[in-house]
């Protein structure tokens, strides 16, 4: 197996130079880079990764931990979360928790023993404690768990609002909210008190109806949907916490034949690609999904270079009206 002494002697440099090459330190010629890159290609040599981190206290890698990678909202941002760290030579590191804590500890020590440079969580349900003695830079999705950990949001409460008050100013007499399970303490839960303060003020009937808490378990959604429909079937508007959610109702009023929009309304949140692929496509609230990962790899830069960070980041949601209302 080829070394790092191969590869200098072969193109006719020191070790140290090779080192320099590898590591993008200092200053090297173009021309020198190259023949030390051919050199290695030529030889087969592979740099020993965890040597190099230990050498440098650095592994540029990142954690990603999220409840469930099939989810669209969470395949997106790891895509993107993926995109923005590659751009600043970062590789990541992805693992599902599907919300088994057992399963998130393992997780966070198995980073821990692989020296990561920095963990986002989208994923929480560890103990606050847990999350403190990390001892590594860290960015929480959609949760506060700390004062002196940084997290990344949208404007949850604006997005609530947004949504009902479409359904108000569309004239619908009877909303039902389908939401998260509000035991969870994610922010996502000022959707469901905006959408209180909103119906209230306008004196609209309304209902909530929250999910168990496996809030990504798709297969709970159909029966869920039907239990509404059945129990009050003069429902007509419908603010979901999610676009995949959203989609089940309107497929769950084709099969009742109830005509979306002209009976009923529907919104969804999140934006995610899908709510415009689905007939009639989704009106929904907006995250900028692409903002919010670039955001939370440029905390985890922070937090390595030792800077001053916000540790509240909330982004501003829109509302993107189609099909459905």
């Amino acid at each position: 197996m080829a070394t790092i002494h191969d590869v200098a002697e072969r193109a006719g440099v020191s070790v140290t130079t090779v080192s320099r090459v590898l590591n993008n330190r200092g200053y090297i010629s173009e021309s020198t880079r190259s023949k030390v890159y051919q050199c290695m290609e030529e030889l087969g040599y592979q740099p020993n990764e965890i040597a190099r981190s230990l050498l440098k206290k650095q592994s540029n890698i990142i954690g990603l931990i999220v409840p469930n990678v099939s989810h669209p909202f969470f395949g997106e941002l790891a895509s993107f979360v993926e995109y923005y760290a590659y751009e600043h030579g970062f590789k990541m590191l992805l693992c599902n928790s599907h919300l088994d804590p057992v399963k998130e500890k393992e997780y966070i020590e198995m980073m821990r023993r692989n020296r990561v440079d920095g963990i986002i969580m989208g994923s929480h349900t560890l103990e606050v404690e847990d999350y403190r003695n990390l001892h590594h830079p860290i960015v929480t999705f959609d949760r506060q768990i700390d004062s002196e950990i940084p997290y990344m949001s949208s404007d949850n409460y604006r997005g609530g609002e947004l949504a009902t008050e479409l359904l108000v100013k569309k004239d619908c007499k009877k909303i039902a909210h389908i939401c998260g399970n509000l035991e969870l303490d994610l922010l996502a839960n000022q959707r469901t008190q905006a959408f209180q303060d909103v119906v209230s003020r306008h004196e609209v009937e309304h209902l909530i109806v929250q999910t168990d808490m496996n809030v990504f378990d798709q297969q709970q959604y159909e029966r869920i949907i039907a239990e509404l429909f059945r129990e009050h079937p003069d429902i007509d508007g419908v603010f979901a916490t999610s676009d995949i959610i959203a989609a089940y109702v309107v497929q769950h009023c084709y099969k009742l034949g109830k005509r979306v929009p002209h009976d009923i309304r529907i919104v969804g949140y999140d934006d995610v690609s899908a709510a415009s692929w689905v007939v009639p496509s989704i009106t929904t609230i907006q995250q900028p999904i692409e903002e919010m990962s670039k955001q939370a790899i440029e905390l985890i830069r922070g937090q390595l270079a030792e800077e001053t960070i916000r540790m509240a980041n909330i982004l501003p949601v829109t509302l993107i009206e189609r099909g459905t209302t």
